[in-house]
């Protein structure tokens, strides 16, 4: 196999949620594969730290922000950077949030807030961005699901079920536009250290268990998700439609 198959010289790939976490990493990944990039978050703040990142690298680098959840909000947005700047050939939709509470107590105003950014947000960045890509007939769409969109986990029963939905809104969208050309997968990541995790990172009982539970023994660096970002981005992935990705170390493989 050709490693011209990975390369993404030419395309230009927008990541919701990328100042900071997986989406920061995946962005690098994507643009070290030969990428532009896009960078989405609503703090504009750190978006503008997060793109003078890759300035100083000499990557070419543009900032779109918008709030993802908002639907009309991400359609002005996208329409505006297709028509201003150009088309977007790759889309990873990163953007989400944590809540942890026993399911019993768990605020019903959290779970909303779940619902929207998890799931919701990966409609209304995923329909705005296809629809271009449709006119097109061409473009990659990743979606960031989880191990959580195949298991549980006690105190994340709204986090999981969104991801659940984040699986399955995956091989719909693969159905409706795979006959556009459109590869349309997920990429699931098992337990990284990242900010969407301090408070488990920083538990010694909870590391603990984890490196027992994972086959591979360890929390997963988020440099470790880019081969198969890079793999779902390229033209190596040009048959696979639908497919949920996990890079977990093993631990859905195993009880």
């Amino acid at each position: 196999m050709s490693v011209s198959l990975f390369d993404l010289t030419g395309k230009r790939a927008l990541i919701t949620g990328s100042s900071q976490g997986i989406g920061f990493a995946l962005a690098k990944g994507l643009a070290s594969a030969g990428a532009s990039i896009v960078l989405n978050g609503r703090d504009k703040d750190k978006l503008a730290t997060a793109a003078q990142a890759f300035q100083v690298r000499g990557i070419e680098v543009s900032t779109l922000s918008f709030d993802a959840t908002d639907h009309g909000g991400v359609r002005t947005a996208i329409d505006d950077f297709e028509a201003q700047i150009g088309a977007i050939d790759i889309l990873v939709n990163n953007a989400g949030m944590q809540h942890r509470a026993p399911l019993e107590d768990f605020p019903a105003d959290a779970f909303e807030r779940l619902l929207q950014t998890n799931i919701a947000s990966v409609f209304h960045v995923g329909q705005a961005v296809a629809r271009h890509m449709i006119k097109r007939k061409s473009g990659k769409i990743i979606n960031v699901a989880s191990v959580q969109t195949a298991v549980a986990r006690a105190g994340i029963a709204p986090y999981s079920a969104t991801k659940g939905a984040v699986g399955n809104l995956t091989k719909g969208m693969a159905t409706d536009w795979a006959k556009y050309g459109l590869q349309c997968n997920a990429l699931a990541p098992g337990y990284f250290d990242t900010p969407l995790n301090a408070a488990l990172v920083s538990d010694p009982t909870f590391s603990d268990w984890l490196e027992k539970r994972t086959p591979a023994g360890r929390w997963g660096d988020v440099e470790e998700l880019v081969g198969a970002c890079i793999f779902l981005a390229s033209g190596a992935s040009s048959f696979v439609n639908g497919h949920i990705l996990y890079v977990d170390g093993g631990i859905t493989a195993t009880l």
